[in-house]
């Protein structure tokens, strides 16, 4: 059973809209998907809320930030939305049940350092080869100048880059009713879907 989580210490990255769409995605594939949410805000466990009784069933995975139990059985993929601030014990006890770990990227010099010094403590923190790390390109304007900055800093990091994310309405307006880009008719988000492929392809992996 893979634990998916999705995880940067700044906050405004685009965590909850991550978790929930890759929760959403594995649920149209049939799998038993879980989500948690151990941010304060609580922005996961809220679109749960929302999310239409109809459509493919995601679990909430009641967590306790301080005490990350493994999930219950049949179960077969978990995903966990991390708060802003992940360090520490936290951040250790994390580590200890991830299996895959995507890093949400935004083209903001103050996202990017910040996300250096993380990528070089999930390295340290994670208990075997086995974790897989990745990056995930957010909100991307294209032909910027800071999206030119961000794309110089990806080619230095030494974990795969998997996507860059547009900056788009898509994203808030399905979340607004509990929806992800999988829940709806592939030609109303198909340039988005395609910016998923090597995201998904990523997690059968």
């Amino acid at each position: 059973m893979p634990v998916i989580v999705v995880a940067n210490p700044k906050g405004g990255v685009g965590k909850s809209t991550l978790s929930t769409n890759i929760a959403g995605h594995l649920a149209q594939l049939g799998h038993s998907v879980m989500l948690g949410d151990i941010d304060r805000q609580q922005s996961s466990k809220l679109w749960l809320q929302l999310r239409p009784a109809s459509l493919a069933a995601i679990q909430p995975w009641e967590v306790d930030e301080q005490f990350l139990a493994k999930p219950p059985k049949g179960v077969t993929h978990v995903v966990l939305d991390t708060p802003a601030g992940l360090h520490g014990k936290q951040l250790d006890a994390v580590m200890k049940i991830a299996d895959k770990v995507i890093i949400p990227l935004q083209a903001s010099v103050f996202d990017i350092y910040p996300t250096r010094e993380f990528i070089a403590k999930l390295h340290k923190g994670r208990r075997s080869d086995k974790v897989q790390l990745a990056v995930v390109g957010n909100r991307i304007k294209e032909h910027t100048k800071a999206t030119e900055h961000l794309q110089e800093f990806l080619a230095t990091l030494d974990v795969p880059v998997l996507t860059l994310l547009r900056d788009t309405q898509n994203y808030a307006h399905l979340a607004a009713h509990g929806l992800t880009l999988f829940d709806v008719a592939p030609t109303k988000v198909e340039k988005d879907l395609a910016q998923w492929a090597p995201l998904t392809a990523w997690l059968k992996g």
